[in-house]
């Protein structure tokens, strides 16, 4: 059963970091520790600019999509769903959830980085309509370029992806 997807609430907002650490407990399993910091608290998240949206199954969020306002452009910053909830169409409901409230937003598409090989990541991408970007604009270099101070690198290929938001 696929869950419903709305914009997150008060109340939904503790739970974003319990199903973002479940979710990360996969790339410790591909990766072992992959050194990077706890997950981002719902609060925090909610305060940036930009929105947040959840998969809620059977009255429990199971899963959000946080997408960040960066430069006046939409980029999906975060998209987990709690293993014991993944395979049933969540992530899918979520990114195109996400499609659709960027484009009512303004936006034209939906920017988002990636790891290039990891099955779950930019292959799950690519099959929803996201294609990798070769050439960046500014406010994706700052993507990377923080992406690459942090370490993320080290476990592989980083690649940024765009999506038409019409598409959603």
């Amino acid at each position: 059963m696929t869950a419903r997807v709305r914009p997150a609430e008060p109340a939904d907002l503790p739970r974003l970091a319990v199903v973002e650490g479940a979710a990360d407990g996969l790339f410790a399993e591909l990766f072992g520790d992959p050194g990077w910091d706890p997950p981002t608290s719902g609060e925090a998240r909610a305060a940036e600019p930009g929105f947040l949206l959840v998969a809620e199954a059977d009255g429990v969020v199971v899963g959000f999509a946080h997408v960040l306002d960066l430069a006046g452009h939409a980029h999906l910053e975060q998209l987990a769903v709690h293993p014991e909830h993944s395979r049933r169409g969540h992530g899918t409901a979520l990114v195109r959830a996400a499609l659709a409230e960027a484009r009512r937003r303004g936006h034209d598409e939906l920017t988002l980085s990636t790891y290039a090989d990891v099955p779950w990541n930019a292959p799950y991408y690519r099959r929803l309509g996201f294609r990798e970007l070769h050439e960046l604009p500014p406010h994706l270099e700052r993507v990377r370029e923080h992406e690459r101070a942090i370490g993320l690198e080290r476990h592989g290929r980083r690649v940024l992806m765009a999506a038409p938001t019409a598409i959603g």
